[in-house]
């Protein structure tokens, strides 16, 4: 497992920031370069411990839960396993166990100039790391410009 990290300057409120990443509508705009043959989806319940799901439009994707919430300055979701279109969750399979416990993290980090570093970490198979590193670079600069001009 490789620890990724990105980071990108936006000159916009964290509030702002923190609402792009997490709206659905925006969400789904930044997170189209992790899966561009379908439109990517969050559902939570925004409790940490509670459940947390990243789909694509056949319900198909990850579950995950809240390992810590501090809006709008940090958000570290744990991924748990793998969800069905039938809503099955699979977190014991030999294939989820090796990735089971991994880490996404989101800090928005507050800069003297009065600009906002957006800082994401995630855990990934070197496999994906190529996957990550597009996704992340292209999908950070969407946040940034989508940010900077509401």
């Amino acid at each position: 497992m490789e620890n990724l990290s990105y980071d990108i300057i936006i000159d916009a409120p964290k509030e702002k920031i923190w609402n792009v990443l997490w709206t659905p509508e925006t969400y789904s705009e930044w997170t189209k370069f992790f899966n561009p043959k379908s439109t990517s989806l969050m559902k939570s319940d925004w409790k940490v411990g509670g459940k947390t799901y990243f789909t694509n439009t056949e319900g198909e994707g990850m579950v995950s839960t809240i390992d810590s919430l501090e809006k709008p300055d940090q958000i570290v979701f744990k991924h748990l396993g793998m969800v069905d279109k039938d809503g099955n969750e699979d977190t014991q399979s030999k294939e989820v166990m090796e990735w089971n416990g991994s880490f996404e993290k989101y800090f928005l980090i507050s800069l003297d100039d009065g600009t906002v570093k957006l800082q994401a970490e995630v855990q990934a198979e070197s496999e994906w790391k190529d996957h990550m590193n597009e996704g992340f670079t292209k999908g950070l600069q969407i946040v940034k410009n989508l940010s900077e001009s509401k």
